[in-house]
Parts: structure tokens; C-alpha cells; sequence
């Protein structure tokens, strides 16, 4: 009696069939073949003399395929030659830990940027992208700098506001990857260059962040003006935590002390009123 069960899975006869037309189709044939769901007829396809490059940049831009397919892909040297099929098989998320981790090595800076910031890549693989951008910046050119001020991912955009250079600041401080924390970290290096403290400080964004201005606030280049901007704003709690800080510019230890006396002035008024 019929199970009424709609089973379109292949029989064996038919799926080693199924494989066999794979091996030999044609290159118009490719183009769908391409889209299978089937794990076996994909593997077949890539024993397919007729395969080319593009098809294999179009397979890999399915985000279903299966780890045993990227990994036979991986393995056929030919593909892994080419920069764009080594980049699809780095961010792509079921690629084997060990070849991405091997083919990331082998991109270029771009392409490492690309894959720091690919949503599909796993973290890890992002973070080892952005680990080697890093080791690379004291040897770039400037133009290549100014690119990643201007769109890396926040660690690298961090690194590159940090050295100091005056386009790349503007650029850094602009780019819609930067943190907070990343700011933080910069303010917090004892070698920072006042110019870039001093940019942080008039940046529109960033110098209306109460954590960045406690960073401020604690860094001897922050400019005088902009020390007495920020103390009224300041919880009593921090301003009391900031005077106890050594060293500080002179300039901030005696704005910050009179602040408190204001603070204690005005508490004592209120409490006899």
C-alpha cells in the first residue's frame, strides 16, 4: 500500500546517474547544475573538466553549501590560484576552520578588510583578518592608510588614529566602523600625539561622549578651553576619581580643584537655604 509520503530524494541508481551527468555536462549545463541542492552531484561537478572559474565564484556565493564541497574546492589547487575564489571560501561561513585560516594568509589587504567586515565570515576568521591588517600597517603606504581610515574595521581604523597622521585623523574619526572603545584606547596610550587628542576633543560625535570626555579629561594634551567645557557636565563622583589621578597638566589639576570648591560652595548654600 502506498505510504502517501512524497519522497523526492533520489535512489541510488539515480543519484550515482545524477553524479555521472554532473562529470559531463556541459557548460551551459554547469550554469544550473551550479544550484543543486545535492551534495554528491556538486562533488561530481567539480571533477567536471568543463568547470570554470566563474562557475565556481557562483558556487560559492551560496551561503548552503555543505563543508565537504568547500573543502573539495579547497583542495583542487586550481581554484584556491585565484584571489576571488580564495576570498569566497575564507568569509564563507562553512568553510573548515583550518582552510580558511591557511587561505586568509594569502589575501590581499583589500580582500582582509572585505573579510573583517563580511557578516557571514565567523568571528574568529574576522579577527584573525583584522590581527594581520594590524601587523601590516607600519609597512603600508600612506594612500593605503588613508583607504583603511577611511573604511577598515574599528580595531585598524584605531591603530591608523593613533599614529598621528593629520588626513588620516579626519578620516578615522569619520569612519562609521570607529567605537567608542577604540577612541578610549587611543586616549588612554601615554605617546599619542596631541593632534590627535585635540581632534577627538572638537570632533562633533566623539566630544559629546561622556566616556570619551572622562578620557579627555584624564589626557595631558586635552586643551584648556575644552577642559572647562567638560568639568560642569561631570558626575561629582568622576570629578573627585580624576583628582586623584597623577600626573595631569597643571591647567586640569587646578580647573578640576576649583570645580570641586564651586561644587562644595554651592552644597553648603543649598543645605542653609
Amino acid at each position: 500500500m502506498p505510504s502517501g509520503r512524497d519522497d523526492t530524494r533520489l535512489m541510488p541508481n539515480d543519484a550515482s546517474q545524477a553524479a555521472q551527468q554532473a562529470r559531463l555536462a556541459t557548460a551551459e549545463a554547469i550554469k544550473v547544475l551550479v544550484h543543486d541542492e545535492d551534495e554528491a552531484t556538486l562533488l561530481a561537478l567539480l571533477e567536471n573538466p568543463n568547470l570554470a572559474e566563474p562557475d565556481i565564484v557562483h558556487l560559492l556565493e551560496r551561503l548552503n553549501l555543505s563543508a565537504k564541497v568547500l573543502a573539495a574546492v579547497a583542495g583542487a589547487g586550481k581554484w584556491t590560484s585565484s584571489e576571488s575564489v580564495r576570498l569566497r571560501l575564507v568569509r564563507h561561513p562553512h568553510t573548515p576552520r583550518r582552510v580558511a585560516l591557511t587561505l586568509l594568509r594569502q589575501l590581499f589587504l583589500f580582500d582582509l578588510v572585505r573579510v573583517s567586515l563580511s557578516p557571514s565570515a565567523p568571528a574568529e576568521v574576522r579577527r584573525v583578518a583584522e590581527g594581520i591588517i594590524l601587523a601590516r600597517i607600519p609597512h603600508l603606504a600612506v594612500g593605503e592608510k588613508l583607504t583603511l581610515a577611511r573604511r577598515g574595521p574599528s580595531r585598524v581604523t584605531g591603530a591608523i588614529l593613533s599614529e598621528g597622521h593629520p588626513q588620516a585623523v579626519k578620516l578615522a574619526l569619520g569612519n562609521a566602523f570607529l567605537t567608542e572603545s577604540q577612541i578610549l584606547k587611543v586616549l588612554a596610550k601615554p605617546d599619542v600625539a596631541a593632534r590627535v587628542v585635540i581632534a577627538i576633543a572638537q570632533h562633533q560625535k566623539w566630544s559629546r561622549q561622556y566616556n570619551v570626555r572622562l578620557a579627555l579629561m584624564r589626557n595631558a594634551h586635552t586643551p584648556a578651553p575644552v577642559i572647562q567645557g567638560i568639568l560642569p557636565d561631570l558626575t561629582l563622583r568622576d570629578l573627585k576619581e580624576i583628582a586623584k589621578q597623577e600626573p595631569m597638566s597643571p591647567y586640569a589639576t587646578k580647573y578640576v580643584q576649583r570645580e570641586l570648591t564651586h561644587r562644595a560652595e554651592r552644597m553648603r548654600d543649598n543645605a542653609d537655604e
